[in-house]
């Protein structure tokens, strides 16, 4: 065995075991979460030779882990302002039987989703709904539900909807509005099907009962709330005229950090630097096996496979996602869309569509299980 052909079972090794972790969890026996095994599955590709430590560097897309921190930093503001809590119970007073509360907060979440990143919304979404409808002394679990299938759903429309679509849209250089148009009709759909399963497998629920609306008024911090939704709001219009995602995530991230009303402590608490981390090795370790494994030979090959059939591409990447997650599905499937000759928009939208629809979820929400 020469020496190239070790490298090469080396980096499958790497691979192969990293991306075991990722889809079960952990490694049994020892601590290491997701997180863990991706920063020690790129730290490995550099340590055994794969890659050099300027490839590994190379091989990081800075574009998404900008955009990821700065949507972070607005989501925490918007959260800490009390907007969430405010939505919600103004949502809430105005709805008057179970099932349009439902709607309400499918709607909600699908809505903030498509532009916040799902994983984030999910998480603060959650204890919301839970305590309010308690409050209304109602069953829980369909309105959890809701939460959870909606930021799934709704984080399809979008480039900034989940960490998926964040980095097809870096790959891909995808417009904000044209990649929102190809998505959001998918997403509404989804919405709509995901309302109409609710409702009638808990429709003992639905059909009982008008719910009270004596709910306390809720505390929130009146102007940071209007500061953060008029940057918030800012930033989603600068996506849509075209402006680099990340640049403009990060300057208002930056922006909703100079403040005298909230401790940064608390906004850095809100950050899930373990993320980033995640993702920073997902890079690493995607590109260690592109180049021992991914030689021009092989992406040749993969030109039978007729990647830009919409079809083809988007069961590849359901069995991706189902496998190993949906981040790195995408990570697998980058260089052979990236080599299509005709057809790659398509592709690259192809794949956004099913990958963010795989049982497990967002990559994310894996990396704080």
């Amino acid at each position: 065995m020469n020496h190239s052909e070790a490298l090469t079972l080396v980096s499958v090794f790497i691979f192969v075991a990293t991306y075991t972790v990722i889809a079960i969890g952990r490694i049994p026996g020892l601590r290491v979460d997701r997180t863990g095994a991706s920063l020690a599955g790129a730290s490995l590709m550099v340590a055994c030779g794969v890659l050099s430590l300027d490839e590994a560097e190379r091989a990081i897309d800075l574009d998404t882990l900008v955009l990821l921190l700065g949507m972070m930093i607005v989501v925490a503001h918007l959260k800490l302002s009390g907007f969430f809590r405010l939505v919600n119970g103004w949502v809430l007073r105005r709805t008057h039987r179970p099932v349009l509360i439902l709607a309400a907060v499918l709607l909600t979440s699908g809505f903030f989703s498509a532009f916040l990143v799902n994983d984030t919304i999910c998480l603060v979404m959650t204890p919301l709904v839970f305590d309010l409808v308690k409050r209304l002394k109602r069953n829980p679990v369909p309105y959890l539900l809701a939460v959870a299938m909606a930021s799934n759903i709704g984080s399809t429309a979008t480039i900034t909807g989940n960490p998926q679509n964040i980095m097809i849209g870096s790959f891909s250089h995808i417009a904000y509005g044209k990649f929102a148009a190809a998505l959001s009709p998918v997403a509404a759909i989804g919405l709509a099907i995901a309302m109409a399963m609710i409702a009638l497998y808990f429709r003992r629920h639905f059909t009982v009962g008008v719910v009270p609306l004596e709910l306390p008024l809720e505390h929130y911090s009146r102007a940071l709330v209007i500061k953060s939704v008029a940057i918030t709001a800012a930033m989603v219009v600068f996506f849509f005229l075209g402006q680099p995602v990340a640049k403009v995530a990060i300057a208002a991230g930056g922006l909703l950090l100079l403040t005298r009303r909230v401790k940064p402590q608390k906004v850095y608490h809100e950050i899930h630097f373990s993320l980033l981390v995640l993702f920073a090795g997902l890079f690493v370790v995607a590109a260690g096996i592109q180049k021992p494994v991914f030689t021009p030979e092989t992406l040749a090959y993969a030109k039978h496979l007729h990647l830009e059939r919409v079809a083809v591409i988007s069961a590849l990447a359901a069995v991706l996602s189902n496998i190993v997650s949906n981040v790195p599905a995408v990570l697998v499937l980058k260089p052979f869309i990236e080599q299509l000759t005709s057809h790659r928009d398509q592709a690259w939208l192809a794949l956004a569509k099913t990958a963010s629809k795989s049982v497990f979820g967002n990559t994310s929400a894996l990396a704080r299980r």
